[in-house]
């Protein structure tokens, strides 16, 4: 099969809506499979779930959308999609730098813990308590974190869901 052949298939609706599917099937099993194993994530890694999640049902709406010929609302899937993924890569960034140190985290992940106003009340919130840093990354995958990858992950769905939907334009419609 030559490269072309297999870039219009990638780009055809249907399959890039597969394959963004298969990425956020894949994202949120990992993230599953990661705390199974203890690793809880913080706050941030939560909100960098959301447009995965989204994606479960934007990409089969979009997959059905261009398969019976409505292509304004495939559009409008991948789209949506492109948008969510692409401020999820800028989420990524910004969380990547919470971890570097450049940027200062939100307060309740990364900020200084509230003091209590005796070592038993301090001590009763650490047992109550269990706060994840987002400023101390507890994996690193290949020398990165998985904020790092969902920086390249995201941005590569995003920049797929945007081709389709350029794609598209260009050639009268989804597939």
């Amino acid at each position: 099969m030559e490269w072309r052949s297999v870039v219009h298939c990638v780009f055809e609706p249907r399959n890039a809506s597969l394959l963004i599917l298969a990425a956020a099937v894949a994202a949120i099993g990992g993230a599953w499979a990661y705390e199974s194993l203890g690793y809880l994530p913080c706050e941030l890694c939560y909100k960098e779930r959301v447009p995965y999640y989204a994606a479960l049902a934007l990409a089969p709406l979009a997959a059905f959308a261009a398969q019976t010929g409505r292509s304004g609302m495939a559009r409008a899937a991948f789209l949506l999609m492109a948008l969510l993924f692409a401020g999820n890569a800028m989420l990524s960034i910004y969380h990547s730098g919470v971890e570097w140190k450049i940027f200062a985290g939100p307060s309740d992940c990364s900020g200084p813990l509230s003091t209590a106003p005796s070592v038993a009340d301090f001590m009763k919130q650490l047992q109550s308590v269990k706060v994840v840093r987002c400023d101390e990354p507890n994996l690193w995958i290949f020398g990165l974190t998985l904020a790092n990858w969902n920086v390249a992950i995201s941005a590569a769905l995003a920049a797929l869901a945007l081709l389709v939907v350029r794609r598209s334009s260009t050639h009268g419609g989804a597939q």
